[in-house]
């Protein structure tokens, strides 16, 4: 039952306000001035305060400093504009001009409290969130994840540039942003780019710009998106994906902090913080000969690795139910439950599409299901039942396996969505184990 203080001089308004409350249910009690009501709630923890704007000793407005979380309604007689705005401006949760009628105060009463409830609930809930997820966007307790936490805490507020290392799906942009959002340059928009979704042949004009004429179709000035980074943060998706000549200007920008752009004589002065992300091998790239050696060591000075989701075994319900709510928002259904069969598929499952494919599994299922979300919803073909001699099937077998049995039935873009990763990376697995495409398949 909410408790509420009446605070008013005048007995008879006390004592109306008093019956007109406690006939809606709530629990009442009364002072007469301010002396009074300190002392009530010195004894007790009220869920709202009613207080007459002029009391004997002073105004209902000094009571506000005082009240802390509890929300306080202003009652005055004397209504004015000016002691309307006065008393919002100080922390009233809302002001009532007397005489008023009793259905506007119940109103009124009943919308402070509920608003004070949301409050409440969003406060503890900030506070839930703050233990599961340190970091903002950052879901998991497994050691794993709270070592990533750690980490990104420490190297977020400084301008160091970070080369975030994972798997496909396992979540490196996110990480990216979370560095931006707790770094200085929060103000300043993050720049993302996937170096592998644009073309070898526009990939440097798009990063570093170019002037009008540096090339057939350059007709006018272009700035690039290391520019348009600037002041803030940089994020390089695939930085692996780089060609050598872009890989060059960009050690200029990080060792300089200039760039020039396509066809242009002078340089410009550019201030971005660099992140990165792959999820190739950097090092047998240098070897190779692919990486510049110099660029490598640049990015090397702070790493972090984000662990596969089969590592992260605790972790599976908590992504489970996030990435379940936010399917049913998205395609806006009542929201299922996974029966403990699906939970227990779910921690079984290899994710080689780690947290990608976690998350396009259950959006499936939240689209079929219709009361719950079982294991044949899920539709994860899960490994349990296919295992090598060793009682573990590896991921690459996994892979390899999926894609032989279901090559002949669905498309590439199928495929890649099923195993949760990009078709790019679909097509390099395949390159990588030797799994041609059927020559029939025409997709």
């Amino acid at each position: 039952m909410r408790h509420i203080l009446i605070v008013d001089d005048e007995a008879v308004i006390r004592g109306a306000l008093r019956r007109l409350l406690e006939r809606e249910g709530y629990r009442c009690a009364e002072a007469a001035d301010l002396g009074e009501a300190r002392e009530r709630c010195r004894d007790t923890r009220f869920d709202l305060i009613v207080c007459d704007l002029r009391l004997p000793d002073g105004e209902g407005i000094d009571l506000l400093a005082e009240a802390g979380e509890t929300p306080v309604l202003i009652m005055t007689s004397y209504a004015s504009v000016r002691s309307a705005v006065e008393a919002m401006r100080l922390g009233a949760a809302d002001y009532i001009a007397k005489p008023f009628d009793h259905d506007e105060m119940l109103m009124m009463v009943a919308r402070v409290l509920r608003q004070r409830g949301l409050e409440r609930e969003n406060d503890h809930l900030r506070k839930d969130l703050a233990q599961i997820y340190p970091i903002e966007g950052m879901i998991g307790r497994s050691p794993a994840m709270a070592k990533v936490c750690a980490t990104l805490a420490k190297v977020a507020p400084t301008d160091t540039t970070v080369l975030i290392r994972g798997e496909s799906g396992t979540g490196k942009e996110l990480v990216a942003r979370a560095l931006h959002a707790k770094s200085p340059r929060a103000g300043v928009p993050l720049v993302s780019v996937n170096c592998a979704s644009i073309p070898e042949t526009l990939l440097e004009s798009e990063l570093f710009g170019h002037e009008k004429g540096a090339f057939t179709g350059a007709t006018s000035s272009h700035r690039g998106l290391i520019e348009a980074a600037d002041g803030g943060t940089l994020f390089l998706d695939e930085i692996g994906e780089l060609t050598t000549a872009a890989q060059s200007r960009l050690l200029r920008v990080l060792q300089d902090g200039e760039i020039r752009r396509v066809g242009a004589t002078a340089s410009r002065t550019v201030d971005v913080r660099l992140v990165a992300a792959t999820h190739r091998d950097l090092e047998q790239m240098v070897r190779e000969g692919s990486f510049r050696e110099d660029l490598y060591y640049r990015l090397e000075v702070m790493q972090i690795h984000l662990p596969p989701l089969r590592e992260r075994g605790d972790d599976i319900p908590l992504l489970a139910e996030f990435h379940l709510e936010q399917a049913c928002k998205r395609i806006k259904k009542p929201r299922p439950a996974f029966t403990p069969e699906a939970l227990a598929a779910l921690q079984r499952h290899r994710w080689p599409g780690n947290v990608r494919e976690l998350r396009n599994a259950i959006e499936r299922a939240v689209i079929l299901a219709d009361d719950a979300i079982t294991p044949e919803l899920l539709a994860l073909h899960a490994a349990a039942g296919r295992r090598d001699a060793t009682g573990e099937l590896s991921l690459d077998d996994y892979f390899q396996r999926f894609v032989i049995e279901h090559q002949g039935t669905l498309t590439e873009t199928e495929l890649a969505r099923r195993l949760g990763i990009s078709r790019k990376a679909l097509w390099e697995r395949r390159a990588r184990m030797g799994i041609p495409r059927p020559r029939a398949d025409s997709r």
